[in-house]
């Protein structure tokens, strides 16, 4: 018979911040510069440590130009060409200190992320990605990568377990990538307030800065963009004139779908285009300072000793949704 864990466990959505006395007079004395020191590379970060992701649709150098204004992260994915890089290097030199390289565990991968590093010395941050991170050749890969680029700060992933999170750390991992989704599109939550605290355009979960992005991606071939009803910068749907309002998320996202191994994962749909990714950057990085402001929280440091939960059945006021 299996083993069933029947322990309750809660997602952001089952809970809200409790607000607290702040000496905090606006948003805008909130600190979110974080520091980090890294356990294997001996490497330094400091940034506001918000990294978008190495999906194909998310980490562009595109989306990179942008975030790297905002101290922000980029995990660029693994389908750019060496030339690529380079011409974009040449072009954003100051962004470089704010992207990682990415690889699968897959020898021709390697051998790229080994031109890449080769070639753009000023890139110091590795990001091995792979959707189930608890194989034992995943492990030793990462040990294999840790060798050849000892001074590199790598971040791993994908687990959501604390025994796997410390075993790829002591093979040579500074970061984890936690978390690991069913494999099809995910819910996107509303933003809103509520009377024990939402901050005002707080978000759900972390998951919610990644889906927020993720529609603002320019079109490129291989992006999953239907490039089909969006000719000319207008969209055939809604006669849109400017850039396509509509993206048409692809059917299968694994790029090994027709290999007869791997199962296609998502679904297609249509979302509105949201305008500049600036401005959502903006929206997202107001609404953590207001988080902190609602807690008392000074520095993004302080936040997560700072903060209290409360167990809650509904966050969101439905009265004036659309649905209702």
């Amino acid at each position: 018979m299996p083993h069933i864990d029947s322990d309750i466990k809660l997602d952001f959505k089952d809970v809200l911040l409790r607000p607290k006395r702040s000496t905090l007079k606006s948003r805008s004395e909130v600190d979110l510069t974080r520091s980090f020191s890294f356990r294997n590379s001996k490497q330094m970060y400091t940034g506001i440590p918000i990294i978008a992701a190495n999906m194909d649709t998310v980490g562009t150098f595109e989306m990179a130009k942008v975030l790297c204004k905002f101290s922000l992260f980029t995990a660029i994915h693994k389908h750019y060409s060496l030339q690529q890089w380079k011409e974009f290097a040449s072009q954003n030199p100051e962004c470089l200190e704010h992207l990682a390289a990415s690889s699968g565990t897959g020898s021709s991968d390697f051998e790229q992320l080994e031109q890449i590093l080769e070639a753009l010395p000023q890139v110091k941050y590795i990001c091995l990605d792979v959707a189930n991170g608890y194989s034992e050749h995943f492990v030793e890969f990462v040990k294999d990568v840790r060798k050849r680029f000892p001074e590199h700060t790598i971040m791993a992933g994908n687990v959501v377990t604390g025994e796997m999170v410390e075993e790829l750390i002591l093979s040579g991992a500074d970061i984890i990538k936690v978390g690991i989704g069913p494999g099809k599109l995910l819910y996107w939550g509303p933003w809103a307030t509520a009377p024990v605290a939402h901050a005002p355009g707080a978000l759900h979960c972390s998951r919610d800065v990644l889906l927020r992005l993720r529609v603002h991606h320019p079109q490129e071939n291989r992006s999953g963009v239907s490039t089909a009803q969006c000719r000319d910068g207008v969209c055939r749907r809604c006669s849109w004139p400017q850039r396509p309002h509509h993206l048409r998320w692809r059917l299968q996202l694994s790029w090994g779908c027709g290999q007869g191994f791997r199962a296609s994962e998502g679904k297609t749909v249509a979302v509105p285009f949201k305008g500049d990714v600036e401005h959502t950057v903006r929206d997202i990085l107001g609404g953590l300072r207001s988080t902190c402001t609602y807690v008392g929280a000074a520095k993004l440091k302080e936040l997560s000793r700072r903060t209290t939960f409360i167990r809650v059945t509904q966050q969101v006021n439905p009265i004036f949704n659309d649905e209702s």
